[in-house]
């Protein structure tokens, strides 16, 4: 494994590749704080490339709240080890100042979903999310990639982006993996407390089993958790709410929902 600490070592190794003909690669952009979710897309990703390519980045454009970033369950020298031992082939570790040279005067901004659901309730978000994957995407020239449907509104604006902007390259969704009990594996899981990890999985619950966006909101709040929505949108009930200080998000097809696929709606707070 490779680590490319700076972004011209890692341009001139790709053009290197590029000039001899033999560049293709998978890649997994990530913010760090890596678990099973993200080796499921480095294992997607090693099966359908000669080559896997893996960002390591905390995108401080992505976060509306500094203490949300500063609270964010990163350990550089693990995820180190991880993707060492997951067979990745280069590792980009940029710096905020080599990938906001311009201190974020350029972004890509999207105006419709991305005000919708987590953009709503997270102003901001996915501008920065936008971003630093297109800058990524340039940097990188994948032919290939991977992101996880846990995320779904970012799986779809990332894709919606590479089709508008006509990047040469498929993104290629990857299922959500769960633990035993269903919550879906997040970095974030790490700062919930004992109460709250076996709570959290009525999240998929509500979702599964109740049969209106609505209801799946009322059990959520008598359960104790604050709902930012629950919504039916693009084949999919999503959901966000809080336990606590950290935020879950979580997202099923409507096709298992009770009463399967119908016309969008939505709860809100």
């Amino acid at each position: 494994m490779i680590v490319h600490r700076e972004i011209e070592d890692w341009q001139k190794h790709r053009r290197n590749e590029e000039a001899g003909g033999a560049w293709s690669a998978g890649f997994v952009p990530t913010l760090g704080g890596l678990h099973a979710g993200h080796g499921s897309l480095i294992a997607r990703s090693r099966q359908e490339n000669p080559a896997t390519v893996v960002s390591v980045f905390l995108n401080p454009a992505q976060f509306d709240q500094q203490a949300d970033l500063d609270q964010y369950p990163a350990e550089l020298e693990k995820d180190l080890a991880q993707l060492d031992a997951w067979g990745v082939d280069h590792v980009l570790l940029p710096t905020a100042e080599a990938m906001y040279p311009d201190d974020y005067r350029y972004r890509v901004t999207e105006n419709d979903v991305s005000r919708r659901f987590c953009g709503a309730h997270r102003p901001g978000h996915f501008d920065g999310v936008l971003t630093v994957v297109l800058k990524l995407l340039n940097l990188v020239r994948p032919r290939r990639a991977y992101f996880g449907e846990k995320d779904w509104q970012q799986l779809s604006l990332v894709r919606d982006m590479a089709s508008a902007f006509f990047l040469d390259l498929e993104i290629v969704a990857c299922p959500v993996v769960r633990e035993e009990s269903g919550l879906a594996l997040s970095s974030r899981n790490a700062r919930l407390d004992a109460r709250q990890r076996a709570l959290a999985p009525e999240l998929l619950r509500s979702l599964r089993t109740e049969s209106t966006p609505e209801a799946a909101a009322r059990r959520l709040q008598s359960l104790g958790f604050e709902v930012d929505y629950v919504a039916d949108h693009d084949g999919r009930r999503l959901a966000a709410a809080r336990l606590g200080e950290v935020r879950l998000i979580d997202n099923i097809s409507l096709d298992a929902a009770p009463n399967g696929p119908g016309k969008e709606s939505a709860h809100a707070s």
